[in-house]
């Protein structure tokens, strides 16, 4: 006989998150500011009572990319989570816009044994969708999406 406890996980399988949420932050493009949206994603998902391991990683390594390739000093780059029904976005923005990566599909990895030019791969393997937004000038976006039910 089933208690009222597999009920309730059965329901939150099943069930979309029934409040849509989201965060946005401004913070330094900097491995500093990198860390602190890495751990900002943490405590707002687990606030939120939602899974944060992959979305962490993916926004580990959409941050690091901000602070090394969109860094513009004087500019901060913004972290945005938001929830939707049964989907994650994440969304990293910086001001390097005419500084685009390939955009999905089109990542290729690093020769030899580079430490550097895997985080768009991990990315992608992580997401299940993801891409590169533009504009407005002088920004772009790079986000991606997680399916909360699996």
């Amino acid at each position: 006989m089933a208690t009222l406890s597999d009920m309730n996980q059965e329901i939150l399988r099943t069930q979309p998150p029934s409040t849509d949420r989201a965060f946005t932050v401004l913070l330094s493009p900097t491995r500093r500011g990198a860390r602190l949206a890495r751990l900002l994603t943490v405590a707002h998902l687990g606030a939120w009572g939602l899974p944060s391991e992959m979305a962490a990683h993916i926004v580990a390594e959409l941050a690091a990319n901000a602070s090394v390739h969109g860094r513009v000093q004087g500019r901060d780059f913004q972290l945005t989570l938001a929830v939707s029904g049964r989907t994650l976005r994440i969304e990293v923005t910086d001001t390097r816009g005419d500084s685009a990566p390939p955009g999905p599909g089109a990542v290729k990895a690093p020769e030899g044994d580079s430490e550097h030019g895997r985080g768009l791969l991990i990315v992608e393997a992580l997401a299940d969708h993801w891409g590169i937004a533009p504009g407005p000038v002088p920004r772009k976006t790079v986000w991606a999406e997680i399916d909360l039910v699996r």
